[in-house]
């Protein structure tokens, strides 16, 4: 398993490569190195143990795969799988293809790593490759999105490198429970930079701006997976170092209350769900034990809704209330908000109640006032006007194109209802209840309030020249928090 562990890792980079010399294949190559990590995964949750590899020493480079890696590598999987099929007609060029399996490579080695050197190795390339997709149409807008994007996050993890040698000099070990005995500037550093690249808090808000103004593709891969690699490192620190959990559960909620309050009250469709994957990633946070299944679930529904939003006449809820969009494409949006919202029959009831479930007594309110939030948020989507479909006389391409969507979203929303059996003790009579409560609140606070709200919201938060600020005042209040 450890041969196979080093060569699943690589195989990305390598078909990267020959994608680069085998131009005329790239589509098939790309989907080669996605179907691979599928496969990969599987032994993580049929055998449910775990492998811990130490490769130089207390130097790094040292990985763990177990049960909660496998969700997060999982939701790779499959997203980049979707997010390859849906561009298979498409005019984009083997240049793009790579770009996504290097994203997908460097992805996966950041769930595997368990030391902070490698780690940050990985969550550079990350940046690096994030950036050439965003940047990749080529116009003024698209460059300027993904150099204000590289900017932060190298920022970021320049104080995440700093707090990294810090925990080298107090433990000789850049090891994950060498935070123990770290100084608390040292956690202070390394959580920074986490939170930056996770899209958490304040220090998060690049996150909506920069998904928002990126084709849907892109969207869907840094909504779907790419935040996520900062995530799950705060996890193992949680589940690793007592005296961490409590600083992770803290940020857990309050990203979970900033990143909704914005959404119920955004009036773009694809801001709407850039601020909502920030609400989304304090779920996942705000129970780290359970927190990979909540990450699947969220990485299946925000994907599809990202490629789907593509497919609506405009962008403006104001302009959509007024016209009838494709049935078929409402029924996405449908599945995919009750999806998020916690409804039975799909997965996002069983990851929202087992979270649910995990938090503290501390943590119960704020949690369930962002479950209401999501809902309000999300049914924004389910009561869009609609009607059946028109079939037009399209040319070949474009029904291909039309396949390629349809696929992609088969693969996604598809997931979310065979990952049902992963907690199917959820479906009991008091937890359907209290589900259903919870969406018929949101939905009449939406019909009775924020349907009618006219609140603008500023963008101040989201303003380049704010953000390292912001990234400063986190820090204080990081270090603070270590201290105590």
């Amino acid at each position: 398993m450890i041969t196979l562990t080093l060569l699943w890792i690589v195989l990305p980079f390598l078909v990267g490569f020959f994608i680069y010399l085998l131009p005329k294949g790239d589509r098939y190559l790309a989907l080669f190195g996605a179907i691979a990590s599928a496969l990969y995964v599987i032994p993580l949750f049929v055998e449910q143990s775990s492998i811990n590899l130490r490769l130089l020493d207390n130097f790094g480079v040292t990985l763990i795969l177990d049960h909660l890696s496998g969700f997060f590598i999982l939701t790779n999987a499959l997203v980049t799988a979707a997010v390859i099929i849906y561009c298979w007609h498409s005019d984009r060029t083997a240049f793009f293809y790579a770009q996504v399996l290097i994203l997908h490579g460097s992805v996966n080695a950041a769930f595997a790593c368990s030391d902070f050197i490698s780690l940050y190795v990985a969550l550079e390339v990350i940046s690096i490759a994030t950036f050439l997709l965003i940047a990749y149409p080529r116009s003024d807008r698209s460059i300027w999105i993904g150099l204000r994007y590289l900017f932060v996050s190298n920022v970021a993890m320049l104080f995440y490198l700093i707090g990294a040698v810090l925990v080298y000099k107090a433990n000789h070990s850049f090891g994950f429970i060498g935070l123990q005995g770290a100084p608390p500037e040292a956690i202070s550093l390394i959580f920074l930079g986490l939170l930056a690249k996770g899209g958490i808090f304040v220090s998060g808000l690049w996150l909506p701006l920069t998904h928002a103004e990126s084709e849907s593709p892109v969207s869907a891969l840094m909504s779907g997976v790419v935040v996520k690699a900062g995530v799950l490192p705060m996890l193992r620190c949680a589940l690793l170092i007592e005296e961490l959990d409590p600083i992770v559960r803290i940020f857990g909620v309050s990203t979970a209350l900033l990143g909704v309050a914005f959404a119920v009250f955004e009036k773009d469709t694809k801001r709407l769900l850039a601020f909502s994957t920030v609400s989304q990633m304090g779920f996942i946070l705000a129970a780290p034990a359970v927190g990979g299944f909540y990450a699947l679930t969220h990485g299946l529904v925000k994907s599809s809704l990202f490629l789907t939003v593509s497919k609506l006449p405009s962008r403006n809820f104001k302009e959509l209330q007024q016209q009838s969009i494709p049935r078929n494409i409402w029924i996405i949006l449908l599945m995919a908000s009750f999806s998020i919202s916690g409804f039975p029959l799909l997965a996002g009831f069983g990851s929202k109640i087992l979270t649910l479930k995990n938090v503290l007594s501390w943590q119960d309110i704020g949690m369930n006032i962002a479950a209401v939030g999501t809902v309000i948020a999300f049914a924004k989507f389910i009561f869009l006007p609609h009607q059946p479909a028109v079939e037009s006389h399209h040319s070949q391409s474009k029904n291909k194109s039309k396949t390629d969507f349809w696929v992609a979203i088969a693969i996604l929303l598809g997931g979310l209802f065979v990952a049902n059996v992963v907690y199917y003790e959820a479906y009991t009579l008091e937890n359907v209840v209290k589900p259903l409560v919870t969406i018929a609140i949101g939905w009449l606070a939406h019909w009775l309030i924020f349907q009618r709200a006219l609140v603008n919201l500023p963008v101040v938060f989201e303003e380049f020249e704010n953000l390292i600020g912001f990234m400063g005042l986190i820090l204080v209040l990081l270090f603070w928090m270590a201290v105590s």
